[in-house]
């Protein structure tokens, strides 16, 4: 099973304040990571949860309130004075890498690592791809450009049986080709279904991240079906007129979100700073989609396990 975890290093709103900091994850995969949002904070986080500077790669900025990205300069930084080599990518709206790289070229001119800026926008699109994941933006629907991010691994190669290969006389060179759903054929034209010789791949699990955004259908089409979903829930069903005039949503609407786009698991956050216990907006949530969780930093979650 490919290692896919999760870690919440932030999953309040607004500001930071005693309980909980501004929004920022990192999606681990088989120990590469990927940090989404950048919040004041972040790298503390990561100091605190054990994950490496040196394997942050990619960052995605979903918008540009400070909550979402104060914390870039200071990561940034701390990475340069660590020596990280090789290459960081900030997948971030124009504006942001305007005014990122005209900050970081003055602070933290000396770094190690190549810094790239990759400029993303508010239309749906595949922003980054790799042999393991693809990463694909869509918009949310808040006060200024946001989007979204879903991560989808991408199909896996199936196992081998070992012992029936060596039964079949199957050579080492054909291993790969098994793995990729190819039948064995033996020196006398004796064809092997691939099915006897490998069992099947592990599943590939989708991870959606919405951040800052009001209720939308558009957005339900755009996660529909993935395994799990991350939603802002700012307010509770009674501060509902907040959450409309401030283009933000309730936990109750998080989890409507989860139920109407059949996502197998949900997980909440961006709580506002007026409540000191969430329990109640995981009930409001759970009355709609009992399938979710609260977000709280120091989480990790194994997304593997369903």
């Amino acid at each position: 099973m490919t290692a896919l975890d999760l870690n919440i290093l932030g999953c309040g709103s607004a500001t930071s304040t005693l309980r909980h900091l501004p929004s920022c994850q990192v999606l681990n995969l088989r120990g590469h990571l990927m940090m989404i949002d950048c919040g004041e904070g972040a790298q503390l986080e990561m100091r605190r949860m054990h994950l490496k500077f040196s394997r942050l790669n990619h960052i995605f900025i979903s918008h540009l309130h400070g909550d979402h990205c104060f914390g870039l300069p200071g990561l940034i930084s701390t990475m340069a004075l660590q020596g990280k080599g090789g290459t960081l990518t900030v997948h971030i709206f124009k504006e942001g890498a305007e005014i990122f790289g005209r900050m970081l070229d003055f602070f933290c001119r000396e770094r190690p690592f190549e810094l790239k800026f990759n400029i993303i926008d508010t239309h749906k699109a595949v922003i980054y791809e790799d042999d393991a994941i693809t990463v694909t933006s869509f918009p949310l629907t808040h006060r200024v450009p946001c989007v979204g991010f879903i991560f989808s691994e991408k199909p896996k190669l199936r196992h081998i049986n070992a012992q029936a290969c060596y039964e079949h006389g199957v050579p080492q060179h054909f291993m790969n080709s098994l793995r990729q759903g190819a039948d064995y054929v033996t020196p006398s034209g004796m064809v092997i279904p691939n099915s006897q010789l490998t069992t099947e791949a592990d599943r590939s699990i989708s991870y959606a991240y919405c951040s800052d955004t009001k209720y939308s259908k558009r957005v339900i089409n755009a996660v529909q079906g993935v395994d799990w979903l991350y939603h802002e829930a700012t307010y509770g069903d009674e501060n509902l007129k907040n959450a409309v005039k401030r283009y933000h949503s309730t936990a109750r609407q998080a989890a409507m979100v989860a139920r109407e786009a059949q996502a197998k698991h949900l997980i909440l956050g961006h709580y506002s700073n007026r409540y000191n216990d969430e329990s109640l907006l995981l009930k409001q949530a759970r009355e709609e989609f009992p399938a979710t969780i609260l977000g709280q930093e120091g989480l990790t979650i194994d997304l593997n396990k369903m």
